[in-house]
C-alpha cells in the first residue's frame, strides 16, 4: 500500500509501498515478485536507513520461538520488539544483554543498526551477543548464519542497515539479573574535563552515560551530569521490593499531544532547559535505587516526544572519536556552543574495543545531538563531518539522513570488504534504501 512514510526524525517523509506479513512464504513470494525492497520495523532509526520505494514492514512478523530460561538464550522473529521481550524476560530473571535509550525497536533493527547501550566498554554491541540468524537474501533462500556458520555474512548483516537481505530469526544470550531495579549513581560534572575524568574514575560501572549542556560556555564548559548505574541485586532492595524483585515496572506514559512550532526550539528554551536539567540534581553526588525504565528508557515515558522538534522533523547527529582525539570532541563542542545550535538531548558515552566491518562503535567518546531541522543545518553538519574526518572518527548510520558518500567511504574502512559481502547475497541490489544509495553503496 503507497503512503507517507518517515523514521524517527520525521525527516525525510516519503511515499513507499509498504507490505506487511505475519508469515515468512507470504514474505518469499512477495520478494519474487518485487524490484527494490528494504525492511523496516518500528521506524526507530532516525534517518532514511528503512526507506525505500518499497518497504517490508516486519511487526507482523513478532513471535517468540523460544526461551531456555536456565541458559538465557532466546530466540525469536525479528519484528518483535526490547519491550516486548523484557515483559517475558524480566520476570524469569533474565535482561537485554545490551539495549539503546528505547525499548521500542524491533529485535531485527537492533541487529541491523548493531546497537549499543551505556555498557559497550564491558559488553559491546548487540551483535556480541547473537548466537545465529536466519536472513532471506536476493535468491529467495534463507540462509543460517554465525560467528562461525556462513561468518561473512553474519558480519555484513549486523550493522549492515539490512544491504545483505531481510533478517528473518534470531537468537541471542541473555544477562542474568536478580532484580528489575537499577543501583544508580549521578555525580554533577562542572566541565568536559571533569566528565571526562570522571567517566575514567569509574571505568569499571557496568553502564555509564553522561547528559551534557552543549552551550555552558567558559569555566563551565561541558557542564554534566554522570548516570553510573549496576543491576541491583536483592540484598541490596528494601524490603517493599524484596517480596517480589521482579516485578516489572508501571508503565506510566503520556503523550505529546501534539507537534509543536519550530520556533518553540530555540537557544533561549534550550539554555533554560539546561539549566533546569543541570540544578535538578541539588546534591554534587546522589545515590538511589530505581526502576530499570527511568533508568535506560526516560524518553519512553513520552510517547510521541519527536514531535516537540517540529513540522520540519529533526536530525540526530551522533559520531564517534577515538580516545586520543579529545581535542576534536572539544572542537565540535565549541561550534556547537559558538553557533547557538543548543540540543535538549545531548549524550555522551564511551565505546570500548570492537572488532568488526561495518558497525559504528570504535574505542573512543561518542556524543548524540538532536538538531530541529532548519536553514542552515545541513552546512553547519557539513563542518561538523569534516571534523570528525579529521579525528579518525565515523558517523552512525542508523542515525544518519545527510551524510555524504565520501564522509562514508573515508570514514567506514573495512567499506569495501562490506560491499563484497553485500554483493556476494544481495548481486542486483535487490535490498537497497534511500540512505544506501545516497552514500552510492547500491547506486547501479
Amino acid at each position: 500500500m503507497k503512503k507517507k512514510i518517515a523514521n524517527w526524525g520525521n525527516y525525510p517523509v516519503v511515499i513507499s509501498d509498504e507490505q506487511s506479513f505475519s508469515l515468512e512464504e507470504e514474505i518469499r513470494e512477495s520478494l519474487d515478485r518485487a524490484g527494490s525492497v528494504i525492511g523496516r520495523g518500528n521506524g526507530r532509526c532516525y534517518g532514511d536507513a528503512s526507506l525505500g520505494d518499497t518497504t517490508y514492514a516486519t511487526l507482523k512478523f513478532d513471535k517468540a520461538l523460544a526461551f531456555d530460561r536456565d541458559q538465557g538464550l532466546f530466540t525469536c522473529q525479528a519484528g518483535i520488539t526490547l519491550d516486548q521481550i523484557l515483559r517475558v524476560i524480566v520476570p524469569a530473571g533474565w535482561f537485554l544483554p545490551v539495549t539503546p535509550g528505547t525499548k521500542f525497536i524491533t529485535v531485527g533493527g537492533a541487529v541491523a543498526s548493531d546497537v549499543h547501550g551505556k555498557n559497550h566498554h564491558v559488553d559491546g554491541a548487540f551483535s556480541n551477543h547473537v548466537v545465529s540468524m536466519d536472513i532471506l537474501v536476493a535468491n529467495g533462500k534463507v540462509l543460517t548464519c554465525s560467528p562461525s556458520l556462513l561468518p561473512d555474512l553474519f558480519d555484513g548483516t549486523c550493522g549492515g542497515m539490512g544491504l545483505t537481505g531481510l533478517i528473518l530469526r534470531v537468537s541471542f544470550r541473555l544477562k542474568k539479573i536478580e532484580s528489575s531495579y537499577i543501583r544508580q549513581k549521578q555525580i554533577k560534572a562542572t566541565n568536559l574535563d571533569h566528565v571526562i575524568s570522571l567517566f575514567e574514575q569509574y571505568r569499571h560501572y557496568t553502564y555509564s552515560v553522561a547528559w551534557i549542556d552543549c552551550l555552558k560556555k567558559g569555566n563551565h564548559f561541558g557542564r554534566s551530569i554522570l548516570m553510573l548505574g549496576e543491576h541491583a541485586t536483592r540484598s541490596e532492595l528494601n524490603p517493599s521490593r524484596t517480596r517480589d524483585p521482579l516485578k516489572l515496572p508501571r508503565q506510566n506514559q503520556i503523550v505529546f499531544p501534539f507537534t509543536l512550532p519550530s520556533f518553540v526550539l530555540n537557544p533561549f528554551t534550550v539554555k533554560a532547559f539546561n539549566y533546569l536539567y543541570y540544578h535538578k540534581n541539588f546534591m554534587p553526588e546522589m545515590d538511589s535505587v530505581v526502576s530499570y525504565e527511568p533508568f535506560f528508557y526516560p524518553l519512553d515515558a513520552i510517547l510521541h516526544w519527536n514531535r516537540a522538534y517540529g513540522k520540519a522533523g529533526f536530525v540526530q547527529y551522533q559520531f564517534v572519536l577515538p580516545f586520543q582525539s579529545r581535542n576534536g570532541l572539544i572542537e565540535i563542542m565549541t561550534r556547537i556552543s559558538d553557533q547557538g545550535m543548543g540540543s535538549f538531548l545531548t549524550v555522551l558515552k564511551t565505546f570500548g574495543p570492537q572488532q568488526s566491518i561495518i558497525s559504528f562503535p570504535i574505542e573512543g567518546y561518542t556524543l548524540a545531538l538532536d538538531f530541529p531541522v532548519r536553514k542552515g543545518l545541513f552546512a553547519f553538519l557539513d563542518e561538523l563531518d569534516r571534523i570528525v574526518l579529521e579525528n579518525g572518527g565515523r558517523i552512525y548510520l542508523s542515525k544518519d539522513a545527510r551524510m555524504s558518500p565520501e564522509v562514508f567511504w573515508n570514514s567506514y574502512r573495512d567499506a569495501d570488504r562490506f560491499m563484497e559481502i553485500v554483493r556476494r547475497y544481495n548481486p542486483e541490489y535487490k535490498f537497497r534504501s534511500m540512505q544506501s544509495d545516497r552514500l552510492l553503496l547500491t547506486k547501479i
